[in-house]
């Protein structure tokens, strides 16, 4: 929060893989440093073997669907971590998964977390070395996610009191999907990220606006040492499509 403070950001969010476990500590201490705080979420659904990223905005971390399913997630993070595991092991570049699971208490084992064990054991330089040798999309050490739909997790948000948003959509290139979300209740498209370059910007605002959705704006910072940092402070969404944004959750929450 000091560092968004430093940053000149004043209305920010987290949006953890499927967990809500920072939210209660972030918001006192945004309210510390003076920035407005929006509760989020990052959830990973399933869809032909590929992860899509959908994320929720204004949730109640304690809707009690929305904890069973998170619990529900959990499993299936310990379950792939360990089939991750054995893969590695089995390409001769083993981390120690079960320390992994352990170290992170009850939350989410997830990929960035393989890749800093990579890094600590010395079979990798740098975290996207990891993923670009072994455990992105495609590669050797990948195992595929189970689980929910995106129109089931866009589902999971809004009985959260949430709102949806299909993550950085011109970094996974799933833009078949993007209609029927919108149809199933999706309601915002992530226009602005830190991997989109303008043309991909102007693309999903322009798609949005076709589909009657709002448009997000994230850093995706996963912190400063990691692999996806360059865009804190600078990627941010507009004033007016905050504002709109903001305001279709208010209508959602009244109806």
């Amino acid at each position: 929060m000091r560092a968004c403070r430093d940053a000149g950001i004043t209305t920010m969010a987290v949006t953890d893989h499927d967990t809500t476990a920072a939210i209660r500590e972030v918001a006192r201490e945004a309210g510390r440093a003076g920035i407005a705080f929006v509760p989020g979420i990052e959830i990973t659904a399933a869809w032909r073997g590929s992860d899509v990223h959908v994320l929720g905005y204004f949730v109640d971390p304690d809707a009690p669907a929305l904890k069973t399913f998170l619990e529900a997630q959990l499993d299936d993070r310990i379950r792939r971590a360990r089939a991750v595991g054995e893969r590695l092991a089995s390409l001769g570049v083993p981390i120690d998964m079960e320390a992994l699971i352990v170290r992170n208490e009850g939350r989410p084992v997830l990929r960035p977390h393989f890749a800093q064990a990579m890094v600590d054991a010395g079979h990798v330089e740098h975290e996207w070395d990891a993923f670009d040798r072994y455990i992105g999309e495609g590669k050797p050490g990948y195992v595929a996610r189970q689980g929910a739909t995106p129109a089931d997790v866009v589902a999971i948000i809004r009985d959260a009191g949430g709102i949806s948003s299909m993550a950085h959509p011109g970094v996974t290139q799933q833009d078949d999907l993007i209609t029927g979300l919108a149809a199933a209740g999706l309601d915002a498209l992530e226009a602005y990220h830190t991997d989109h370059s303008a043309e991909d910007a102007a693309r999903y605002l322009a798609l949005a606006r076709q589909l009657g959705l709002a448009v997000t704006g994230g850093s995706d910072f996963h912190g400063f040492r990691s692999a996806h940092s360059n865009g804190f402070g600078t990627v941010c969404l507009p004033d007016p499509d905050f504002a709109a944004f903001s305001a279709r959750a208010r209508r959602q929450t009244r109806g």
